[in-house]
């Protein structure tokens, strides 16, 4: 379990740090589902959360946004009604170096001597105005779809904004 914030793990930092093959015991990542709705359909709405800053996204961040998305638009919409993809992968293994606390600590903890640090979750690098997240609906659920990609950057540790790409009519 992470004891850092997640503000700790936003700025991209050093290379990335990516090879599972090298390094063992990796969490997985959270995000279950990368696509909901229905996909086969053909919408007439196509709505894009971008990136406003380069910054590293946690798996768990991007589940909570996949979550808060696809909650609201299955009880507003319905789902047959919406087609939802996440276009990120958290690929960067993100490490912390455990420190003792308490009583008795500075005899067991070794302090940053050799701190390489644990694997304790994984993270996708986001340059500006990167895609995160798409969302194609029908022209009547213009409103209800920019309402849940909103909600979603609100999950994400970096300002987002929302592209109107196809439909561009119903953008007023």
């Amino acid at each position: 379990m992470v004891r850092k914030p997640a503000s700790m793990y936003r700025e991209i930092k050093g290379q990335a740090y990516c090879r599972r093959e090298y390094m063992g015991g990796v969490p997985g990542s959270r995000i279950t589902q990368f696509e909901h709705g229905t996909k086969g359909n053909k919408y007439a709405v196509k709505l894009v959360l971008h990136a406003t800053e380069q910054c590293q996204i946690r798996h768990i961040a991007l589940e909570a946004a996949r979550i808060s998305a696809n909650r609201f638009l299955a009880k507003e919409v319905g789902n047959s009604n919406y087609f939802m993809k996440i276009l990120l992968y958290p690929h960067n293994v993100l490490r912390e170096n455990k420190i003792a606390v308490g009583a008795g600590a500075d005899r067991i903890s070794d302090g940053m001597r050799k701190a390489f640090g644990k694997p304790v979750g994984t993270a996708a690098r986001v340059a500006r105005d990167q895609a995160i997240l798409t969302l194609e609906t029908h022209p009547d659920y213009f409103k209800k779809a920019k309402e849940a990609l909103y909600r979603a950057s609100i999950k994400m540790p970096t300002p987002c904004y929302i592209e109107v790409v196809k439909g561009k009519e119903y953008a007023a």
